[in-house]
């Protein structure tokens, strides 16, 4: 029997096939996001849901309609696409004129408010879909057996991979988008309707991902999870074509699909990292993808809420009440809500320092939680380092991968800063479920608490509690004083205007740099912390949900506020204990309120409470300065 490199032929060209059919469906999802982000300028999180949506009609159409796989390939995708145009028309045209961010985040919200809806309706479980009879089968090539189904897949996707090239790149319509993507106001005083065009892009758009979830039905199980589970993998794949190129979503498609599939029959552990470690390589050598031709770097259109009036005073005051809020909160609440959700709030704190105040929206932050957790969790247990030095080498290690990964990111901005650091953080998330040091998918289990410094110890619950209090606080302290501190006032610079701050000499790049480090320290001891309470670190921690949880808790509490995210992790800790009875509904709440914040008060609860504070304060100073006018006219002084 023929080898290389000790594998067999056959295995080879049976993976080579693999890795092709896996590239058809690569190339078809992303280029629907290529297509909306050309035009929109949106990374659409909720694509994996608009491609499971496209799966899982197939199955209802044939088990409840009696419609098979011929029609529910052309009926799908024009249900899924008007479906698309009426969310684009109603929901995200609202936050068109803003910030991308907020139509990426937007997005993000409804793919959990859909998948949730589906969870409730179909379950979790993998729905069959058997192979239309016509497609049964297949042929010997003498060399391996050929399925007749999956060439009809490579068949399909190419053809629409082409067909949707040459619209974009050689028609008029084409020429209209393009057009429309340099300068929509001067397309539109053509007399052409931009608005139109963008409802039927993002329709299309929607469209191509349901027409690959049909493709993916008679292979994968139809269950709603299956968008989540391939949406990441399809970010990275557009990373590396290049944001809203379509040749580079065609192209990198099928090289991601190759290289998984070659991968898995030389070294199948690393076939799931191997599409983001491509991702990294072509980052580091060409920072804007393979044909991309440049970075996003849109203007801040919120605000950071601000009081017009802000003593020390106040500050102080403000934090004294929350520490003695917490202190005495045990004799009213549960203490393992209460640190659960300290350990939470400490981490979306972090992560304001860099969204709210760096303006630096991280998808993956997720990984630094994680990561920081499994180093604490083995050194404590494996190494049986005392609590403190094991809190100090997770918090270490998160800091170090935060210098690695904030190098890449931060080369970047906008939407291509989310996803490249998603896509970092789901590289984490592969290696700790296949390193052994992790445990997989049980974790590290039964982490020791330990004595602190060797005599304080951790087992005690009320020891336990204030240890993790004054963790919290000392973090939130921190980050006070870092934020009204020189360097503080040069992030924001750097946040309203960064080529203004560049003129004034300031070396953005690095700013941002440490703000990243900063933040994944922090991230790194809220974590270490978490597992030290819960004895436990698990994939959930690692897990970009994880990461979609601490940017729920910031915006929706108050980004660029101090106090915001710590209320905002408050409430969505208390969802999720209070609302775990609901299932999947929990997920469909979260995602609801995602969307309601982003829509109706972007600044967060805080952030409007400060606004509305402040231009009450800025009224009565108006008031106070027209009467003293007034007076001074009277009395002809």
């Amino acid at each position: 029997m023929t080898t290389i490199f000790g594998i067999p032929m056959a295995l080879l060209y049976a993976q080579l096939l693999l890795g092709i059919i896996n590239g058809a469906f690569y190339a078809t999802l992303s280029l629907g996001l290529a297509v909306i982000f050309g035009m929109m300028g949106i990374a659409n999180f909720a694509h994996g849901a608009l491609y499971m949506m496209g799966a899982v009609g197939a199955w209802f159409l044939l088990n409840a309609v009696g419609i098979g796989y011929w029609p529910a390939l052309i009926l799908c995708p024009l249900i899924v696409g008007a479906f698309g145009m009426l969310l684009e028309r109603f929901v995200l045209r609202r936050v068109s004129h803003i910030d991308a961010l907020y139509g990426m985040l937007l997005t993000f919200g409804l793919a959990f408010m859909v998948q949730g809806i589906f969870r409730f309706w179909f379950g979790s479980a993998g729905l069959p879909y058997a192979i239309p009879s016509a497609l049964t089968g297949g042929v010997n090539l003498g060399f391996m057996f050929l399925p007749y189904y999956r060439a009809w897949v490579i068949v399909a996707s190419l053809a629409v991979c082409f067909l949707t090239w040459f619209v974009i790149e050689k028609t008029r319509l084409g020429a209209y988008l393009r057009a429309a993507t340099e300068n929509a106001r001067l397309v539109q005083a053509f007399g052409i309707n931009v608005p139109v065009m963008i409802m039927l892009v993002y329709g299309g758009g929607a469209a191509l991902a349901a027409f690959a979830g049909v493709l993916a039905a008679p292979i994968l199980q139809v269950n709603p999870t299956m968008g989540a589970e391939v949406l990441i993998v399809i970010f990275a794949v557009v990373v590396i074509g290049g944001l809203g190129s379509i040749k580079g979503a065609i192209i990198a498609g099928f090289i991601a699909g190759i290289a998984e599939g070659l991968t898995k029959a030389f070294y199948p552990e690393a076939s799931t990292t191997v599409v983001f470690l491509l991702m990294a390589f072509v980052l580091v050598v060409m920072p804007t993808g393979l044909f991309g031709t440049k970075t996003q770097a849109a203007a801040t259109s919120v605000s950071l809420p601000a009081l017009a009036h802000e003593s020390s005073f106040m500050r102080w005051s403000l934090f004294a009440a929350m520490a003695i809020g917490l202190a005495v909160a045990p004799l009213f609440v549960y203490p393992a809500f209460l640190m659960k959700a300290m350990t939470y709030a400490l981490f979306a704190c972090a992560f304001n320092l860099m969204a709210g105040y760096g303006k630096l929206v991280s998808f993956g932050h997720a990984m630094f939680l994680g990561t920081a957790g499994y180093v604490t969790a083995y050194a404590a247990k494996t190494w049986g380092l005392s609590p403190e030095l094991a809190i100090l080498a997770g918090t270490a290690s998160a800091a170090l991968l935060g210098l690695v990964a904030g190098w890449l990111c931060t080369r970047s901005s906008g939407v291509y800063f989310a996803m490249i650091s998603l896509a970092l953080a789901q590289m984490i998330y592969f290696l700790a479920l296949q390193l052994p040091q992790t445990g997989g998918e049980d974790g590290i289990q039964s982490v020791p608490r330990g004595a602190l410094f060797g005599f304080i110890d951790l087992a005690n619950p009320t020891t336990l509690y204030l240890f993790v209090l004054a963790v919290f606080l000392g973090g939130f302290l921190f980050l006070s004083c870092l934020i009204r501190s020189p360097f503080g006032q040069i992030l924001k610079a750097i946040r309203e205007h960064e080529p203004r701050a560049q003129s004034l000499g300031y070396s953005t790049d690095r700013y941002k740099l440490a703000t990243f480090v900063i933040s994944a320290a922090l991230s790194g001891l809220a974590g270490s912390t978490k597992v030290i309470v819960t004895q436990i670190a698990s994939l959930t921690d690692v897990h970009w949900s994880m990461s979609g949880e601490v940017i729920l808790m910031t915006f929706l509490g108050g980004v660029g506020t101090l106090y915001g995210p710590v209320l905002g992790s408050f409430i969505v800790v208390a969802m999720q204990n209070y609302l775990s009875a609901l299932g999947a509904w929990v997920t469909v709440i979260q995602g609801a309120v995602f969307v309601i914040c982003i829509l109706t008060f972007r600044r967060g609860i805080v952030g409007e409470l400060i606004t509305y504070v402040s231009a009450r304060q800025r009224e009565k100073d108006r008031r106070g300065i027209a009467m003293r006018a007034g007076n001074k006219v009277v009395t002809g002084t």
